[in-house]
């Protein structure tokens, strides 16, 4: 649960996906290996580095309660990259409780609002390092139960679906799937 990349300045109202090819296409940005990815949600395309959940197809945890189960290699994946993506929102949570300023509507300038943004996360990151036990950890779960260098490596630049990348995505929800349902 630590950040390992933070842009902060973007509007609330700028589209997820242009922010994601800004941080891509940006110098010093986001490196995404090749062979790796991050888990997004629905609001970005599944492409080469960036893994999206199947759309219409159940995704929330709580669409599982109940003891309901999967009945498609779609939904068995979307169950387990929403139980992935829970720990992304177990973070932010995380970042609210221990800094109140980040909670609510600031009033302080953009430059200012960014800095702070960055303190925070670059605070939680040494919190994370340096205590065994996180009190604050705790916390969070209490109030979400129910819910190689750079220079070495080959890295993604671009944002844009890909035949490619649907088929590995297709293919490791078969596999997950088919792993389920024989154990």
């Amino acid at each position: 649960m630590q950040f390992i990349y933070v842009l902060s300045g973007w509007e609330g109202s700028a589209h997820d996906g242009r922010v994601l090819r800004d941080v891509v296409t940006k110098p010093n940005g986001l490196k995404v290996p090749n062979g790796f990815y991050y888990l997004v949600d629905s609001g970005y395309a599944n492409c080469p580095g960036f893994l999206a959940p199947f759309r219409g197809q159940r995704y929330h945890l709580s669409s599982w309660a109940d003891g309901r189960q999967p009945l498609t290699a779609q939904e068995f994946f979307n169950m387990k990259h929403a139980s992935a993506r829970n720990v992304i929102e177990r973070t932010f949570g995380l970042l609210k409780i221990r800094w109140k300023i980040l909670a609510s509507p600031s009033f302080y300038n953009i430059a200012t609002q960014r800095r702070i943004i960055n303190a925070c996360c670059l605070l939680h990151n040494f919190i994370r390092k340096e205590m065994e036990e996180d009190p604050a950890e705790s916390e969070i779960d209490n109030l979400m139960l129910g819910e190689n260098t750079e220079d070495d490596v080959d890295n993604i630049t671009a944002v844009d679906p890909t035949d490619e990348w649907t088929q590995f995505r297709n293919d490791m929800a078969v596999d997950m799937f088919n792993t389920w349902r024989s154990t």
